[in-house]
């Protein structure tokens, strides 16, 4: 039985990572600090803006200690990255932050293609990382790709998911995270996942994170939120795709979210008269439209007054 909407929830906004992780369109170490600054201007409090990859495999995040150097320590701004193995773990501590966000994957296929290994190899990976991050004071947020669906294996059993939440919960997480990393998702699937995870790891804080490939993100958004989710990850303009999942395409937009959400009386804490202004400055930066409405359409009154 799905619940009523909270009244107020988290945004994590994963643009200047995930949003930019798959774009052709390179943006210099300068942007994307503005890019950040902008987000961060806009109200938003946790802003995942790098990852800790191998520069050859995805070469968007090469300067991500350069990025980094210049936005942590944003007041009251929680900014993090993306740790994927040891040596991305060592430096996120040595860029000082006081976040992290690590990725499993449902199926052995999708781990070998995005990380070189299987699901329980990542499983793995993950208890030799958490006691080391509780211990240096890291909010650790764990993320279970292809929650959904597997653009390789296809349906994901959900048992294969809530086995993988409760050893990542044995191992120790501050939030777990199922992403619909090809977007795939629908309501109904949304709601029966996040009980289920509900009821395997109680009291354990949940976020979401979808994709709108097939037009379904905010639908599942909302069906997330009636599911006890209390956090949201959402890209700046609708940017975003996985390098090694075929047809992602990008996330749900933060400024489509945001409006959304406080049209339903859901206080986010954001602007979105700012968010309008940041996503038309990114679209000048990346010399296109982005996928998301609300940069382009006539802002309501009551936006007009945020």
């Amino acid at each position: 039985m799905t619940a009523q909407r909270p009244t107020s929830i988290e945004i994590v906004e994963v643009g200047p990572r995930d949003g930019l992780q798959n774009d052709s369109r390179h943006l210099s170490t300068d942007a994307k600090v503005e890019m950040i600054r902008r987000l961060a201007g806009a109200g938003l409090r946790r802003i995942e803006a790098a990852s800790f990859v191998n520069p050859k495999r995805v070469p968007q995040m090469a300067d991500a200690e350069a990025v980094l150097a210049r936005v942590v320590g944003l007041p009251g701004v929680s900014v993090s990255g993306l740790v994927l193995n040891e040596r991305g773990f060592e430096r996120a501590l040595a860029a000082a932050l006081r976040e992290i966000s690590f990725v499993a994957v449902a199926t052995d296929t999708m781990a070998a293609r995005n990380q070189g290994t299987t699901a329980r190899g990542l499983v793995e990976t993950w208890a030799g990382l958490a006691t080391r991050a509780e211990r240096a004071g890291l909010f650790r947020s764990v993320t279970i790709a292809v929650a959904f669906g597997c653009p390789f294996e296809g349906e994901v059993p959900l048992d294969r998911v809530i086995e993988i939440a409760r050893a990542l919960a044995e191992s120790g997480v501050d939030e777990i995270s199922l992403a619909d990393t090809i977007g795939v998702a629908t309501p109904r699937a949304v709601e029966e996942r996040f009980a289920a995870l509900a009821e395997a790891v109680p009291g354990l804080p949940m976020r979401a994170h979808f994709h709108n490939t097939r037009n379904t993100g905010y639908a599942n958004a909302d069906a997330a939120l009636r599911s006890g989710v209390t956090v949201l990850d959402a890209s700046l303009g609708g940017l975003g795709g996985c390098p090694f999942a075929p047809g992602a395409t990008g996330n749900i937009a933060t400024e489509d979210l945001v409006s959304m959400l406080e049209r339903d009386r859901v206080a986010t804490g954001v602007s979105p008269a700012s968010l309008r202004d940041a996503t038309l400055w990114l679209e000048g930066e990346m010399g296109r439209r982005l996928p998301g409405h609300g940069a382009h359409v006539t802002p309501w009154p009551a936006v007009l007054a945020a």
